[in-house]
């Protein structure tokens, strides 16, 4: 592939506009969009719209698909004047309910003395979504010739895309690449990412009186709770499997023994074997009442992402891309975390994660972004649009 013009101009000119981008950033921030808050996230779609036309222009194409209970997804297509064709994915929606913003406080700088902005979505990720639209108003502005690019924004990542993964792969098939711009890992892409699953798990027991007959009762509270704790040993951190209850609730009053009872489940896994093995030995979890039932909901959410044969040229072209830039040496993670990128290397297309934000936090009070990396980072995935108007080479 030949080598894009200038690219140190191209980082210069991101430099020049980073209190721009950093402005609209916050302009995201400011407006709240928790999973849960339907009309939050559909206000927060229009401001998203609103500004990618404003800096961009108005797409050529453009649909958006109803989430139901979950925010809509987004799509807008700019042509291109090369070949080729690239997605950008992010989500709007954050893990921070309506009205947290109120309370949130901005952080010291820290010991380095480095800049840092805070905010609920801040770091997951609104940074991200403003630096994607940037860096192909930056590619348009460098002469270039580029590919066509849709944007997916989509309001449900948080609680599983559920809605929006249809989306996501319909576009990932009709397009030549995907960029997430989910956070980095501390400036490094992410190429490979844990397969999640959020199950569901019932347990359903007798009811009696807790003082007249607590014998003729089946706690379905106390059958949970042996589950969850059989269930914690089913880990296996070393193959990079985890599993967390984060969830719990049951029973219908404190002199009643429980007939009732419902736990979440987090689990994360490496590998599609890990994946079965969890099944397998989840079922064969036994309580010791046996008048309870237990019922599991295999939710399998996303599966395990690793970096395909079709996204290793991608990343030696970002790593291209970064050296041309003045970066050095472009690094590449693992995260326990999933994203929407793991619907895509599970089709066997290529994709990039972690191309957005590099600061720290994410689902955490207090997540923040170092502003002074936004320039790079914009700059970084306007050099890479510039070098996909024609075709990876394996």
């Amino acid at each position: 592939m030949t080598a894009s013009p200038a690219p140190a101009a191209l980082t210069t000119r991101a430099q020049e506009v980073s209190s721009q981008i950093v402005e609209d950033i916050l302009t995201l921030v400011r407006h709240e969009t928790g999973s849960y808050d339907r009309p939050g996230l559909a206000s927060g779609l229009d401001l998203l719209r609103e500004l990618t036309v404003r800096r961009l222009g108005p797409p050529d194409h453009e649909e958006r698909h109803p989430g139901g209970e979950c925010g809509d997804t987004l799509t807008l297509t700019y042509g291109g004047t090369g070949a080729g064709h690239v997605a950008l994915v992010g989500h709007y929606d954050t893990v921070w309910p309506t009205g947290t913003l109120a309370g949130w406080e901005q952080p010291e700088a820290g010991e380095d003395g480095r800049e840092k902005l805070s905010g609920p979505g801040i770091f997951d990720m609104k940074t991200g979504l403003a630096q994607g639209i940037w860096a192909l108003k930056l590619a348009r502005e460098s002469g270039v010739p580029l590919p066509a690019v849709t944007f997916l924004f989509n309001g449900d990542e948080e609680i599983g895309s559920l809605s929006s993964r249809p989306v996501i792969e319909e576009v990932a098939q009709k397009v030549d690449v995907t960029l997430v711009l989910e956070p980095s890992a501390h400036g490094a892409v992410k190429t490979a990412r844990k397969g999640t699953g959020i199950f569901h798990v019932t347990a359903t027991g007798v009811e009696s009186h807790a003082g007249l007959a607590p014998q003729d009762g089946a706690s379905a509270i106390t059958a949970l709770s042996e589950f969850v704790v059989a269930a914690a040993k089913v880990a296996a951190p070393d193959k990079g499997t985890t599993i967390n209850t984060g969830l719990f609730k049951g029973g219908s009053a404190i002199n009643v023994v429980a007939g009732q009872a419902t736990a979440g489940v987090d689990i994360r896994v490496s590998s599609g074997a890990e994946q079965t093995r969890v099944d397998e030995e989840l079922d064969a979890i036994q309580v010791s009442d046996p008048r309870v039932r237990i019922d599991i909901d295999h939710a399998w959410n996303r599966p395990p992402m690793t970096l395909n044969a079709t996204s290793a040229p991608l990343l030696d072209l970002a790593r291209e891309v970064a050296r041309e830039q003045g970066r050095g040496h472009l690094p590449d993670a693992a995260v326990g975390g999933a994203s929407d990128a793991n619907f895509v290397a599970a089709l066997g297309l290529p994709v990039l994660c972690g191309m957005g934000a590099v600061g720290d936090g994410a689902h955490a009070q207090g997540e923040f972004i170092y502003p002074d990396t936004v320039p790079a980072q914009t700059a970084l995935v306007a050099g890479l649009l510039g070098r996909l108007a024609e075709p990876l080479r394996g």
